[in-house]
């Protein structure tokens, strides 16, 4: 009757404890399917495009501390690329299918200015996709 009783007390806990643990993982690490998932894609998308590791300045998975566009998974790609130094582009891959798909916003950097968020369309960039996706779109 012990042995039950101590099994019974030790998966309530197991139950209890579990659940918290893995949000404040997940809220300090994000989700880290969502990291393999961007890890796997979105570099592979990046060479079908014809851009190789020696263009890169840097590139690695990101988490927003906001809410992103629904159809997307939370966690993305930044990339900065060498010959494009001023701005910093973003990818996701959608929930449905995934497509890999670049963000309309980027972070647009002066030397003399704090670093805003350019968003415009109409004003390209160099790496700017003609079929990018607004971030902020379906909250």
């Amino acid at each position: 009757m012990l042995k039950y009783f101590i099994w019974t007390v030790a998966v309530v806990c197991i139950a209890l404890l579990l659940p918290p643990l893995v949000v404040i993982y997940f809220l300090n690490n994000g989700n880290p399917i969502h990291e393999y998932l961007t890890d796997k894609y979105i570099p592979a998308y990046l060479e079908e495009q014809g851009y190789s590791d020696d263009e890169l300045a840097s590139s690695h998975s990101v988490y927003p501390n906001i809410s992103i566009n629904k159809d997307f998974y939370h966690g993305h790609y930044m990339v900065k690329f060498k010959d494009e130094p001023e701005f910093t582009y973003f990818y996701g891959l959608t929930k449905k299918g995934k497509e890999v798909k670049q963000f309309c916003e980027r972070n647009w950097i002066y030397s003399t200015q704090k670093p805003t968020n350019y968003y415009d369309k109409k004003n390209k960039s160099k790496h700017l996709e003609n079929d990018c996706v607004y971030l902020y779109d379906n909250q």
